[in-house]
């Protein structure tokens, strides 16, 4: 049904009062005014009402037009509103956001594309597989960039090489996103990624932090340090490491932060093996371990190869932290609830995942404000370790 109209000034009296933001107008005076003119309004559908008939429900999604008439403004104040533009009053702002919400509205992506040259799409590209770190990240990537109003594009690949890297980031600037994220597994696609020529910046997790392209990570060195030197401080003198794939940047930073902690007191670095993240590997480990006054403690390079580890030693007839400390790192959910609870390394993936977006936005906008480039991580001490039995008074 059209619209009634009648053409009057906001400060003229009518029967029903003085008008205002809501005052109708006649046709033929409407369309002398300017869109979006806040001297002329059309009156708002009353609240309650549903614009769309039932069978245009079944039909259609609302439109930019539907909020506007739903309103009372033009499609040009809807627009302005949608893209968080100014000089658009508070009471108008408010009745285009209840609009949108009574008719359940989206902005077409293609459409805000147009106008604002932005597609609030980034990429992100996870070769880690499923473990605890990378899907963590990947949560929290996707939790800042919803913070910050976009929406993330996400491939996820098992063991991909540096070829399926490449495609995975063309693909996606396909899809126009304004930049990616990359969280990989392998040092060589690690490295690679900074080769690898792309329209758009790409931020990459690398804790070895070797070149000079962007990336970001949690400081694994100073973890490992952190660990291995709490178990110094309890008196261990011999100190093995079980560490992760030795083609993981992670893993390998955090090698050298417990070769660095025992070369600075003084103490040899021996007893290095490598397991593959898992329970299991970590298990057949703890059923080799060699456990003599040679070897007190160990530092596993996640939390799941040290449940495997105490797994094992209890089977062995072994006591932690009695007859060997152990320490882990990530601080999972569960750390908290071994038995004993874990002594570990816990690692902040939320400010990761914002430092990420931050990174990834910064260069985006080419304005260098995301300097940090790095999240340190915090030593959590539990019951699983303890000075070592020759040690004890």
């Amino acid at each position: 049904m059209a619209l009634p109209w009648t053409l009057c000034s906001r400060s003229s009296p009518t029967a029903t009062g003085l008008l205002d933001d809501r005052t109708r107008l006649d046709a033929p005076a409407r369309r002398h005014g300017w869109p979006g003119d806040d001297r002329w309004h059309r009156d708002p559908v009353p609240d309650g009402t549903d614009l769309l008939n039932e069978k245009d429900k079944t039909t259609r999604s609302a439109t930019i037009f539907d909020v506007a008439r739903l309103a009372g403004v033009s499609h040009q104040t809807v627009s302005r509103v949608l893209n968080d533009m100014p000089n658009v009053r508070a009471s108008t702002r408010d009745r285009v956001q209840q609009a949108i919400t009574q008719l359940r509205y989206a902005p077409s992506p293609a459409a805000r594309a147009l106008v604002t040259k932005r597609s609030r799409l980034v990429g992100l590209v996870v070769t880690a597989g499923v473990d605890y770190g990378p899907s963590s990240i990947a949560l929290h990537v996707n939790e800042a960039a919803r913070r910050a109003r976009y929406s993330v594009l996400t491939i996820a690949m098992l063991a991909p090489d540096v070829t399926e890297v490449r495609q995975a980031i063309e693909s996606l600037v396909r899809q126009s996103v304004e930049g990616i994220v990359l969280v990989a597994a392998d040092r060589a696609v690690v490295g690679a990624s900074y080769e690898i020529e792309s329209a758009v910046p790409v931020v990459t997790v690398d804790a070895t932090r070797s070149a000079a392209g962007e990336s970001v990570a949690i400081d694994q060195h100073e973890g490992a340090r952190l660990a291995t030197e709490h178990l110094i401080s309890l008196g261990h003198t011999a100190i093995a490491h079980l560490a992760g794939p030795a083609t993981s940047p992670d893993s390998l930073e955090r090698v050298r932060g417990w070769q660095s902690a025992l070369t600075a007191a003084g103490l040899p670095a021996t007893g290095l093996a490598h397991g593959d993240w898992s329970p299991g590997s970590g298990y057949a480990y703890g059923l080799d371990l060699a456990v003599d006054a040679s070897c007190t403690a160990v530092f596993a390079s996640n939390d799941s190869m040290a449940l495997g580890l105490v797994h094992a030693l209890g089977d062995r007839g072994l006591r932690v932290p009695d007859d060997m400390s152990v320490v882990g790192f990530d601080d999972l959910p569960e750390a908290a609830h071994y038995r004993p609870p874990l002594t570990t390394v816990r690692q902040d993936f939320e400010a990761l995942g914002t430092l990420l977006v931050r990174r990834l936005l910064a260069a985006i906008e080419a304005d260098g404000s995301a300097a940090v480039d790095h999240v340190t991580p915090e030593l959590v001490v539990r019951q699983s370790t303890a000075s070592p039995r020759h040690a004890r008074p």
